[in-house]
């Protein structure tokens, strides 16, 4: 894959699409470092810590409904969920994470500009990347089977999952992950079936054990009980390529 541009970017917040207000976004994150340098050597010694992870963005000032500043003023003290979406192609890398947003600093400059400065930290489960399933946000008016992205061979490390629902119109809506070893008979993958839906703007994240295993092809499919008419929304795959710790 060629070098890329950061043209086209999404970011989403606990089933908000804030792209449109967010003018920059940093994502870091890794084991944090614990010094254990002995008095034998010259240089710094550190092994991995505790993982951790922080999203930070440039917010500009829009008080319309559903957009930046009605969602990030409140400063709310309960989890939220971000993501970001490396372009909106069918299975680019995407970051996601369960986080605290601790600021809302705003600045004023003298040119006029209004901008906001936010940061979010991550909460237990340190930051993610993985791909996306769907194509930024995708909009479905019926139960539909999404297009499959190939991850090149089966793992048995398990995965975690992110959903972002931004709009629903309707009674229910389940929005589910499946796999496929030959991208041809794909089965429902056992824990990575996100809570009904009845309403939007909201965000969840499953994870599986890390003996789980993912085939090869996976996809977003929606599946709904009572029927709908409208769901906008995006999904993250995290599968891990190692075994790693369970959260």
């Amino acid at each position: 894959m060629a070098k890329q541009s950061g043209l086209g970017d999404n970011f989403y917040l606990s089933g908000y699409d804030l792209s449109g207000d967010i003018g920059s976004v940093t994502v870091s994150g890794g084991p944090a470092p614990i010094e254990v340098t002995g008095i034998d050597k010259s240089a710094y010694e550190r092994i991995g810590g505790l993982r951790t992870g922080t999203m930070g963005w440039q917010a500009f000032f829009n008080p319309g409904t559903d957009r930046a500043h009605p969602q990030l003023s409140t400063l709310p003290t309960a989890d939220v969920i971000c993501t970001y979406f490396r372009g909106t192609t069918l299975g680019n890398p995407a970051a996601a994470m369960v986080a605290k947003q601790i600021n809302y600093d705003g600045n004023r400059a003298d040119s006029g500009e209004f901008t906001f400065q936010v940061e979010a930290q991550c909460n237990a489960f340190g930051v993610e990347w993985g791909r996306s399933l769907t194509a930024g946000v995708r909009t479905d008016t019926a139960a539909t089977d999404g297009t499959s992205i190939d991850t090149a061979t089966a793992a048995s490390f398990g995965a975690q999952a992110y959903l972002q629902a931004m709009a629903f119109t309707g009674t229910d809506v389940t929005v589910k992950i499946q796999d496929s070893a030959d991208n041809s008979t794909f089965a429902d993958v056992a824990g990575l079936s996100f809570t009904q839906l009845t309403a939007g703007n909201t965000a969840e994240r499953l994870a599986l054990a890390n003996t789980a295993t993912i085939r090869r092809y996976v996809r977003a499919v929606t599946a709904t009980t009572a029927g709908f008419t409208s769901l906008a929304f995006a999904v993250v795959i995290v599968k891990n390529e190692i075994e790693g710790v369970v959260f």
